[in-house]
């Protein structure tokens, strides 16, 4: 059995450009070019086109797709897509009236050449595609989102066309054991024989309840493997960054799973906590990663209480088409321990239960335990991954 096809094509299109001679050739050409320092999104977007993950895009849309995407989940052609792909700033006229561009890194000392892009419009978002964009995707005009706070602060004028990317900004240098592309994470699936393979979304270290949640969907849909992926890009304040995660959750993997049976990697994106429109994203992109199935939880890419516990899994069956993506949706309910049973389940498994029976922490409990040095019970989190949080908080 092969793996899921990409999204879009019959093969992974990535924009980074792996041809050393051509590599050269632009990186040359890209210093006697116009410049622009472009937005964290838009950086981490070039990051996602380079590395395969944004497949078919071949680069930034421009506002009559990002609107199209935003109302329709389509670009103006007809391809499904869920969220719009933008190069927004807030002054163009650096580049004004260049067909050709190199874009710089806002995240790295010295801004260096990210792509290089060739300019196709320039065009101005008013107040009315500004309100339409932030109320479809985000689902809230509230500039408490962060998402929302993010994407208005970027500024008006879109900078649409193809991207030709030279480097992968922080996240390869920084995460050297954990970033991967698309294009090696389906060889890595390859190498290892795997067809039939869970993704498992992150952006926090992994409880007893997230551990639990991947052993069920392993054996659920009968895969080969779990693709344990997580966000290395920006998050919002006092989330826990990205470094201690991946120790968290590489000493689970190693301790309480079965040898070979799960890859732990790291993609490079700024999270947009855009809810049910990000979990369909997240679907997308592992599709091009050559996942079959993606666990969908709880509150899946949210914040705050802008969506519904279970908006992020309703939305494949109100908004994705029939047949528009490959991959298959497992559909996590709320999770906890359960005394009674000795282990953690679905709550939708054991309808019969008492509130009593659950061990139920919320976030900000267990980030209190943490920062007091206590662990919490082991039934909500292994020990080992309790010790590398706690030595985290308590460097606080």
């Amino acid at each position: 059995m092969s793996l899921v096809r990409p999204h879009g094509s019959e093969e992974l299109q990535p924009r980074f450009v792996y041809d050393s001679e051509r590599h050269q050739q632009l990186m040359h050409e890209a210093e006697s070019l116009p410049s622009i320092v472009v937005s964290s999104a838009a950086a981490a977007n070039a990051v996602m086109l380079g590395a395969g993950y944004f497949n078919p895009l071949q680069g930034y849309m421009n506002l009559a797709d990002a609107l199209s995407v935003a109302e329709s989940l389509h670009t103006a052609d007809g391809l499904f897509w869920p969220v719009p792909v933008v190069n927004v700033v807030e002054d163009a006229s650096a580049i004004a009236g260049a067909k050709r561009i190199a874009l710089r890194d806002p995240n790295v000392e010295g801004n260096p050449v990210i792509a290089v892009m060739d300019v196709e419009a320039i065009e101005t978002i008013d107040d009315a595609q500004m309100s339409t964009i932030v109320e479809q995707v985000y689902g809230t005009q509230d500039d408490k989102h962060p998402g929302v706070a993010a994407f208005k602060s970027a500024g008006r004028q879109v900078i649409s066309g193809p991207i030709e990317v030279l480097n992968f900004s922080y996240f390869q240098t920084d995460f050297p054991d954990t970033f991967r592309t698309a294009v090696e994470i389906r060889n890595e699936f390859a190498e290892h024989g795997w067809s039939k393979v869970v993704a498992f979304q992150t952006r926090n270290p992994m409880h007893r309840a997230h551990e639990e949640l991947c052993k069920m969907a392993l054996e659920g849909v009968g895969a080969d493997g779990v693709l344990i992926h997580m966000l290395l890009g920006k998050l919002k304040a006092g989330d826990i960054p990205a470094p201690v995660r991946d120790a968290s959750i590489r000493k689970m993997v190693e301790v309480y799973f079965p040898k070979n049976s799960v890859m732990v990697t790291g993609y490079g994106f700024d999270m947009l906590y855009a809810g049910p429109r990000e979990a369909v994203l997240h679907a997308v992109f592992r599709q091009n990663c050559g996942c079959s199935h993606l666990i969908v939880g709880r509150d899946h890419a949210g914040v705050g209480d802008y969506y519904g516990a279970f908006d992020a899994q309703t939305i494949f069956d109100e908004k994705v088409p029939e047949g528009a993506l490959e991959i298959e949706i497992f559909r996590a309910d709320h999770t906890a321990y359960s005394k009674k049973l000795n282990k953690v389940v679905m709550m939708r498994d054991v309808p019969d239960h008492t509130k009593e029976d659950f061990i139920l922490l919320s976030g900000t409990k267990v980030r209190e335990m943490l920062g007091n040095g206590v662990a919490p019970p082991p039934e909500f989190s292994r020990p080992e991954v309790a010790q590398i949080l706690m030595d985290y908080y308590q460097s606080l």
